[in-house]
């Protein structure tokens, strides 16, 4: 799961969630698609290195290389979210990490959260949301449709239990 709850109780606060999407492609990964991609697409250009045909092939090999390279760090530049979840006693910080860097942040008192789930309504199906505070923001929007059921069941047992012990 693309997802850790961390539970500590103690100076007011209750539980962490940290949530990321899966990035199923690792730098040793990377590294090793590209030798393969190049040596499967050069294989074919020993039999003509040193002729004319070697240069007139070459650049689009170097172009389907460099190409692969942009599309895969572009990839993984994009994947770079991270999502954490705090929940107080009092009140729900959800701290929001764009693949920019850029920070949002949104925070709302627990009494008020409402967590709810559109199934098909949203942009992704079982789309998580939390309102409260006049806003509506979303949840692990790049999850699968399964793992966002999972926190989506997860968060709401916590957050009964929130508001069962005052």
């Amino acid at each position: 799961m693309p997802y850790i709850i961390n539970n500590e109780i103690g100076a007011g606060k209750v539980t962490t969630i940290e949530l990321w999407p899966y990035n199923s492609l690792k730098p040793k990964g990377f590294a090793f698609f590209l030798g393969a991609t190049f040596a499967l697409i050069a294989l074919p250009l020993f039999n003509v290195l040193g002729t004319k045909v070697f240069w007139g092939l070459f650049p689009f090999l170097f172009l389907t290389l460099t190409g692969i390279w942009f599309a895969l760090r572009k990839s993984l530049r994009d994947r770079q979210i991270l999502e954490q979840l705090t929940l107080y006693k009092d009140e729900l910080v959800l701290i929001r990490q764009d693949p920019t860097g850029e920070q949002k942040e949104w925070v709302c008192s627990t009494y008020w959260s409402k967590l709810r789930m559109y199934h098909k309504e949203g942009p992704v199906v079982n789309y998580i949301t939390l309102s409260g505070n006049g806003r509506e923001v979303e949840l692990g929007s790049f999850l699968g449709e399964d793992e966002r059921i999972e926190l989506f069941n997860e968060l709401n047992r916590l957050l009964k239990e929130l508001n069962r012990n005052p």
